[in-house]
């Protein structure tokens, strides 16, 4: 109509501003990614109240610590260097992932062994290698998780439950074992290091269900989700006339 104005065209304003949240945008927000955090944040809360709360011996400590660098910080650090990754679209295969896999299981038994247990808790630069190379191999292994391809997402539910079940048996082996495995931890005491050590496996039990048995169970769900959600293919016309 003549002599109403047109709306005026809304001033472009600058790409930070239009998006203030872009930089979270590019967090992944699949599934794995999900479920990673899921599993973490279930840890987080009961980490930090075993180790607000109890008295931690040294082993249980040395525990604690394995857990927040393992089963906390290592799959958020996953989610979070993601969008930095420029061929993370491409993903990767199950020879990545079960290296990955292996690679932590070894060292997550090695770091336990008594003799390197000894070296570590020394202090000194055995026990920053302690730290760095569990953190490493923790990261590796999520960020496999999350890189895999939808057709081999089973692998990496397999991969999280033979995991699990591995770091249980370890954390087992200290809750039953009769006496203390480790002569760093002994002390004077010990009837005290004994408990030391079936509170460590006991950490070590509790964190494995509510880190890589509930990831795999949340991909497990996901996958079976994805499959029933699929849209059944119309029979052609062609194939229909032939029948």
């Amino acid at each position: 109509m003549h002599g109403v104005d047109a709306p005026a065209e809304p001033e472009r304003l600058p790409e930070r501003l239009r998006r203030p949240h872009g930089r979270w945008r590019a967090w992944p927000t699949t599934g794995p990614a999900r479920a990673l955090l899921a599993g973490a944040g279930a840890v987080a809360p009961c980490w930090m109240a075993v180790v607000w709360l109890m008295h931690l011996g040294p082993l249980s400590a040395h525990m604690a610590q394995h857990i927040a660098l393992m089963n906390v910080l290592a799959p958020i650090g996953a989610v979070a260097l993601m969008p930095l990754l420029p061929d993370r679209k491409q993903g990767v295969g199950p020879a990545a992932l079960w290296a990955a896999t292996c690679a932590q299981i070894v060292l997550l038994w090695a770091w336990h062994a008594p003799a390197l247990h000894a070296a570590a808790a020394s202090g000194g630069g055995a026990h920053g290698a302690m730290l760095a190379t569990l953190l490493a191999v923790a990261l590796c292994f999520w960020g496999a998780i999350l890189l895999l391809s939808g057709r081999s997402r089973w692998q990496g539910i397999v991969a999280l439950l033979l995991t699990g079940k591995l770091a249980c048996l370890l954390g087992a082996l200290l809750v039953f074992a009769p006496r203390p495995l480790y002569a760093s931890a002994a002390g004077h005491h010990a009837a005290d290091s004994l408990q030391d050590q079936h509170l460590a496996g006991l950490l070590m039990i509790a964190a494995c269900p509510l880190s890589y048995v509930l990831v795999g169970v949340v991909l497990s769900a996901q996958l079976v989700y994805g499959l029933t959600a699929e849209p059944v293919q119309p029979a052609s016309p062609k194939a229909a006339a032939s029948r």
